[in-house]
C-alpha cells in the first residue's frame, strides 16, 4: 500500500455536517424522530419508533459515505419486474467507502450490538483498514450510522465519543433498522462500497482505483430484523452492478475483474438468510468471498480496456423479494 494514499484526503467529518445537519432540520417531514439520550448524546431514529421514509435513507447514506458521495433513485436496475434502483458514485471511492461507510466499528454494552460506519470512525482511528491508508480527521462533533432495531445504552455513546476525543453532546447516532425504509435504502447504497471492500480483501492496491460508481434494486422492507438483512444483502449479490476506473495493468484490471463478482464464492447461490442460517447465523462462517455485487465491469484508465465479469441472478432476486 503506498503511503501517499491518504495525503491529500479531504476531512469526512466536515464534508459530512452540514448533511446531518439537513437531516435534523428536516426530521419531521423525513418522518424521523428527534432525541437525546441523559449524556446529551443525539439520537436520530430513522425507523424504530417512528417510518423512516426512503429519502432519509438516501440522505443518512450520503452521511455514511461522508458526505463525499451520491445517491440518486433511479427506476433502471436490470430487472423488469422490479426496476426501482439507487445510483451511487463516490468523489474519492477509497477515503467515502472503506474511510467512513464501511461498517467496521464494533460497538457493545452487555446485550447491545452493532457495527458502526460513517465519519465518526475517522475520528476514532481504530480499525486496522484506517491504520493501513494513515487517516485520521479531525472535529469537535461527529455521527456514527447504526443498523439496529434498539436505542444504544449511555455506555456506547461515552465510548465512543471518549474514543473520537469529543463532548458526548457533540455525539449523534443515526439508528437505521434494516425493517424500515430509510434502512433498506442507507444498505443499498452501499454496493459501491461492497466492491471497494472486496478489491481490498483481493488486496488489489487501493491506490490504484481511481473512481466508481454502482448501481442496485432497493429491497423491500422484511417486517423483522433477519428478513431484510436477507434482503438487503441479496440485493446486492443477485442485483448490484458496479464499474470501477484503475490505473494499473490490464493484467491487473482483467484479474480484478474476474475475482470480484459474488458468484466467485462457493456460498454462492441461495438467498443469504439460508446461507447466514446454515452457519447458526454467524458473520465469520461466510465465506467472505460472497460479499459483492453480482456484476462489475473494471476500466483500465491508463489503456482504456474494459473488463467484465458476474451475472445479475433474477431467480434468486425474485425468490428473495417474495415477488
Amino acid at each position: 500500500m503506498s503511503d501517499s494514499i491518504s495525503t491529500n484526503w479531504a476531512s469526512v467529518n466536515a464534508a459530512c455536517q452540514p448533511l446531518v445537519d439537513n437531516l435534523v432540520a428536516n426530521a419531521q417531514a423525513l418522518q424521523l424522530e428527534i432525541s437525546t439520550l441523559s449524556n446529551g448524546t443525539r439520537i436520530i431514529d430513522a425507523g424504530i419508533k417512528c417510518n423512516g421514509g426512503l429519502e432519509a435513507g438516501r440522505l443518512i447514506g450520503e452521511i455514511c459515505m461522508g458526505g463525499l458521495g451520491t445517491a440518486t433513485l433511479g427506476t433502471n436496475s436490470g430487472f423488469e419486474n422490479w426496476p426501482w434502483s439507487v445510483n451511487v458514485h463516490a468523489k474519492t471511492p477509497v477515503l467515502s467507502c472503506l474511510g467512513s461507510q464501511y461498517a467496521g466499528w464494533s460497538l457493545s454494552h452487555e446485550k447491545f450490538f452493532a457495527l458502526g460506519s460513517g465519519p465518526g470512525r475517522a475520528l476514532a482511528g481504530k480499525e486496522e483498514v484506517l491504520k493501513e491508508f494513515g487517516y485520521k480527521d479531525e472535529a469537535t462533533t461527529t455521527t456514527i450510522v447504526l443498523e439496529v432495531d434498539s436505542f444504544p445504552p449511555i455506555e456506547v455513546a461515552e465510548k465512543v465519543a471518549k474514543d473520537c476525543g469529543i463532548k458526548a453532546e457533540d455525539l449523534t447516532f443515526i439508528l437505521t433498522p434494516t425493517s424500515s425504509l430509510a434502512g433498506v435504502m442507507q444498505i443499498a447504497i452501499r454496493v459501491l462500497e461492497v466492491a471497494m471492500h472486496k478489491a481490498h480483501t483481493l488486496h488489489f492496491p487501493m491506490d490504484k482505483i481511481i473512481d466508481g460508481y454502482g448501481v442496485t434494486p432497493v429491497a423491500p422492507p422484511g417486517g423483522d430484523f433477519m428478513t431484510g438483512m436477507g434482503r438487503t444483502n441479496d440485493a446486492i449479490l443477485f442485483g448490484g452492478q458496479v464499474h470501477l476506473f484503475v490505473k494499473s495493468t490490464d493484467e491487473e484490471a482483467k484479474d480484478l475483474a474476474e475475482k470480484l463478482p459474488s458468484n466467485t464464492s462457493s456460498d454462492y447461490g441461495r438467498p443469504f438468510g439460508e446461507v447466514f442460517k446454515s452457519y447458526d447465523f454467524d458473520f465469520f462462517k461466510v465465506d467472505p468471498m460472497l460479499f459483492s455485487p453480482a456484476k462489475v465491469i473494471v476500466t483500465n484508465a491508463n489503456t482504456g480496456k474494459s473488463f467484465t465479469a458476474g451475472e445479475l441472478n433474477t431467480e434468486l432476486l425474485t425468490t428473495s423479494f417474495g415477488l
